[in-house]
């Protein structure tokens, strides 16, 4: 830590900067990202397990620690980050920088939710320790959801979960939307699975996953070679996974499974994880489309609006198969705008993932997704391709409080702004 806020003291320019990380980046790859060309700081040795207190529940990390190693350390305590996120090599700290969710997030949020304490190095240098209720308050609530443009988060405190060694899974199978989003909220107020997800193979086929931690299982699957998991939902009514493979069995894609074919996975399935996919995107960046790129993103869709999105979705995209996330919302975000907030009304939403979808024509799906959520208070994550306009953009996201951080933590734009970061640089624009 010390080292990177000595480097941020001595910097004399102000050229956009960027940071280089031992883990690969989780954003969807896109051709001609400005960052590839910025000046870095070097941040990979932040990739350390400092305490995992089991009594407390609650672990110390440094941001580049990987949830992979994170659920293996944890689990020998017979305890496990609230949130994982479904990738092996996503970070703690782009796990608050990106937003990420997972199956308990239909009762905890997103992992941001489970945090206790940030601390975060400012662009020239400064090191702050942040905390609900602190003197820092909105700095914490910020670090989510700004990925990355207020300073760099170098150690962060969370909670942890009891766990057992497997994970018992039940599929329930639904022929309607209405049935489905009733039983979802069935198994949400019940309070029983530990987890909630689903895969919504075609407009007739929606299946809700239903785990539960066991502390035995009669047989165990594993689906990181020749088996995906996403088509097992479709014809199992019953599995059992061990905890981690539980965790992680969408790593070689959710529905945009690498390699695709049987023989495919047979020959390369071993060697290619999510991780060495977007690796090969990275350093084949410059090959990738720039116009009409392929769909990769999840939407946020309030839970009473999501029969309007998909009456609006069959028409406009109509493409499946989809993964879906309850998402509750524990208190209102203040990196959300209060028009956001206002309008969506929800404590309760819907992720939908939308992994794979090919674009053709005129027809831009990124933009149209972006009006239509505007339009039912919903919200997109900002890892994929953007195309908001500028006014649009801060309908959605609250510029009042995110300058005001802003200024504190990044007066001279050294990370560049949100918007600058996500709608215009990401896109090659300057």
């Amino acid at each position: 830590m010390e080292r990177i806020a000595n480097e941020l003291r001595r910097r004399k320019s102000r050229a956009p900067l960027s940071l280089r990380k031992k883990s690969v980046s989780h954003q969807v790859p896109k051709a001609g990202d400005l960052k590839y060309s910025d000046e870095r700081i070097d941040i990979r040795d932040l990739d350390q397990i400092l305490a995992i207190d089991p009594d407390r529940r609650i672990c110390v990390a440094e941001s580049g620690v990987t949830f992979v190693d994170l659920v293996a350390a944890t689990l020998r305590h017979g305890l496990v980050p609230i949130i994982v996120p479904e990738l092996k090599t996503i970070t703690v700290g782009g796990a608050v920088s990106g937003c990420s969710i997972e199956s308990m997030s239909f009762r905890h949020g997103g992992f941001h939710d489970t945090c206790l304490e940030y601390e975060v190095i400012t662009a020239r240098g400064e090191v702050l320790t942040c905390r609900p209720g602190g003197d820092d308050d909105l700095l914490f609530g910020m670090m989510h959801g700004t990925f990355g443009t207020l300073g760099i988060l170098s150690r962060l405190t969370f909670q942890l979960i009891p766990a057992q060694p497997f994970v018992q899974m039940r599929y329930q199978q639904h022929d309607t939307l209405a049935d489905y989003l009733a039983a979802i909220g069935d198994h949400i107020r019940s309070g029983r699975p530990d987890f909630v997800d689903g895969i919504i193979h075609t407009a007739d086929s929606w299946v809700l996953n239903l785990g539960t931690f066991v502390p035995e299982a009669p047989y165990t699957n594993r689906y990181d070679w020749l088996k995906i998991y996403y088509q097992s939902t479709r014809t199992r009514r019953e599995d059992y996974l061990r905890t981690a493979d539980y965790f992680f069995r969408y790593d070689r894609g959710v529905t945009n499974v690498h390699p695709r074919s049987l023989l495919g996975r047979l020959l390369l399935g071993k060697f290619l994880g999510s991780t060495q996919v977007l690796r090969l995107a990275e350093a084949f960046n410059g090959l990738m489309r720039t116009e009409s790129p392929t769909v990769i993103l999840d939407v946020f869709v309030p839970f009473s609006q999501v029969p309007a999105f998909f009456d609006w979705y069959r028409g406009e995209l109509d493409h499946f198969p989809l993964w879906c996330v309850p998402y509750r919302v524990p208190r209102p975000y203040p990196w959300l705008s209060p028009e956001f907030h206002a309008r969506s009304g929800d404590r309760l939403f819907l992720d939908i993932a939308i992994y794979g979808l090919k674009q053709d024509g005129e027809k831009n799906c990124h933009a149209l997704m972006e009006q239509k959520l505007l339009e039912l208070g919903g919200i997109k994550t900002l890892i994929s391709h953007n195309y908001y306009s500028e006014q649009d953009f801060w309908r959605v996201f609250n510029k009042q409080t995110y300058d005001a951080v802003k200024a504190r933590t990044d007066p001279d734009h050294v990370f560049r702004d949100l918007y600058t970061k996500t709608c215009r640089a990401a896109r090659g624009l300057r």
